[in-house]
């Protein structure tokens, strides 16, 4: 009798380093490799705000059409669906007389609703399930600490892990997959974004990337940033750029979806670090990597009080709930140039720097202070390397109520006359201060009369005042 498992893909769309596929490959006769378009993934947030924006729902297409390409060079195949998850995989387990399911697990509330909906499903057909953990450089079983009694706070966890925890050896993709004779011909239809109910958008070519979704595109940017470009030698000092493609790795959104692998990229660093260079810039990657295990942890230990407004440390704020002062900052029209450039990035290529997204977040949480959530619920949207650990992680922590108990703030016009003193970013996003010297675009709101029209730039027409006193407001949350 012929072993089958089906491998229920979900955000790990690779090949490479894919336990839940290598040990089906290595432990069964037949694999059937299954993904699903949740109909649920593309409806609202609590927020009445899409839960997947167009650049974010190409990037996952594009991604699943190369994961298909992918199998099929092994001999497999990708069926996929559209439906309730929790009915697709039990019912094609069943179909095709699976023995078992693999899967990865992923630690937030609405993902593990959905694991337990189809695990109680299989168990009604009497179908095994298996879960794996394949998202984290390290592996939950190699923490030093359980994770329900981790750090809260990242320096001291990060600490403990790397004097006590080592990364696995990423697994090589399987050279051969024999798919069940059942599989047949109908191996289903991979929707466009526009099948999926979302306007479809090309990015902006003033985009910084090209972010095309797949594990062969991430494979491609891998080699081309380390080793092509040598860009890991300089990172640190780089990272906090804001124009260009390789100011940082732009991983992000491969790993979000699962086209890379992080042990795969330390893997990289290692061997750059033993044939190159080892400095701060190649330790700083790896250092990132581990925040983003460090929300992925603490979502495995905080679950849902990340999503409700005192968040994990239970801190009571006063949020505003002001719809129109929402708009005009979702909109990048608040009338402050280093927030609306940013904004306007992010709305039109699906991307925006992290120093970016630190400002903005700390511009709605701090200085509008509007519910942080709202904003985390737009960026859910916007972004093509949305995470749901990293993206509602560290809005909590900016809005002081996640996983830093010194509530601080950004001041977004020292930030911008720091990191783009010579306004090179707010020019390329708002072309109608492009004639302003660089101080007044930074400051608009400071020019006379008389200057306004002199640079041809009329506030309140050609850019908006700002809808805040910026140095009031600044003055306040310094007191």
């Amino acid at each position: 009798m012929t072993d089958t498992a089906v491998v229920w893909f979900r955000t790990d769309l690779r090949t490479h380093d894919n336990e839940a596929l290598v040990r089906a490959v290595d432990e069964y006769d037949t694999v059937l490799p299954v993904y699903c378009f949740d109909p649920r993934e593309f409806d609202e947030t609590m927020f009445d705000l899409p839960k997947t924006g167009p650049y974010r729902a190409r990037f996952l297409v594009d991604s699943v059409r190369d994961l298909r390409r992918s199998l099929r060079q092994a001999g497999g195949d990708l069926l996929v669906r559209q439906g309730k998850t929790e009915n697709v995989v039990p019912q094609l387990a069943a179909e095709h007389g699976a023995d078992i399911v693999h899967y990865h697990t992923t630690p937030a509330t609405e993902e593990r609703a959905i694991e337990n909906g189809v695990t109680d499903g299989l168990d009604e057909h009497g179908i095994d399930s298996r879960d794996f953990w394949g998202k984290t450089l390290y592996h939950v079983e190699d923490l030093p600490t359980r994770v329900e009694r981790i750090d809260d706070t990242f320096t001291p966890w990060r600490q403990t892990v790397e004097d006590g925890a080592t990364v696995r050896d990423p697994l090589d993709a399987p050279t051969s997959i024999v798919l069940p004779e059942s599989a047949g011909d109908e191996p289903g239809t991979i929707p466009t974004p526009g099948d999926l109910g979302i306007e479809e958008r090309e990015p902006d070519d003033r985009a910084a990337i090209e972010f095309v979704g797949g594990e062969s595109a991430g494979l491609r940017r891998l080699t081309e940033y380390v080793w092509e470009g040598d860009h890991l030698r300089e990172y640190k000092e780089t990272r906090n750029g804001l124009l260009g493609a390789d100011y940082s790795s732009k991983f992000s959104a491969w790993l979000a979806v699962g086209c890379l692998s992080p042990r795969l990229i330390h893997e990289h660093v290692e061997r750059y670090e033993r044939e190159r260079v080892a400095n701060d810039s190649t330790y700083w990657l790896v250092f990132e990597l581990l925040w983003r295990d460090f929300m992925t942890f603490q979502f495995e230990k905080h679950g849902a009080d990340f999503f409700t407004s005192t968040g994990i440390r239970d801190v009571t704020k006063e949020w505003r709930h002001d719809e129109t002062a929402f708009e005009r900052w979702a909109a990048g029209d608040t009338g402050v140039p280093f927030v609306d450039a940013n904004m306007r990035e992010l709305n039109e290529t699906g991307f925006m720097s992290n120093r970016g997204r630190q400002n903005v977040a700390s511009f709605l949480a701090d200085a509008l202070g509007i519910d942080w959530r709202k904003g985390a619920a737009y960026f859910e949207s916007r972004l093509v390397d949305y995470d749901v650990c990293s993206n509602w992680g560290n809005w909590a922590y900016q809005a002081g109520v996640g996983n830093d108990s010194r509530d601080g703030y950004f001041d977004v016009l020292g930030q911008g006359e720091r990191y783009d003193s010579n306004a090179a970013y707010i020019r390329h996003w708002l072309p109608e201060l492009d004639a302003l010297p660089a101080d007044a675009c930074h400051e608009p709101w400071k020019l006379s009369s008389v200057q306004q029209e002199m640079y041809g730039v009329q506030l309140g027409e050609d850019y908006p005042e700002p809808m805040i006193s910026v140095e009031a407001v600044y003055d306040r949350l310094d007191g």
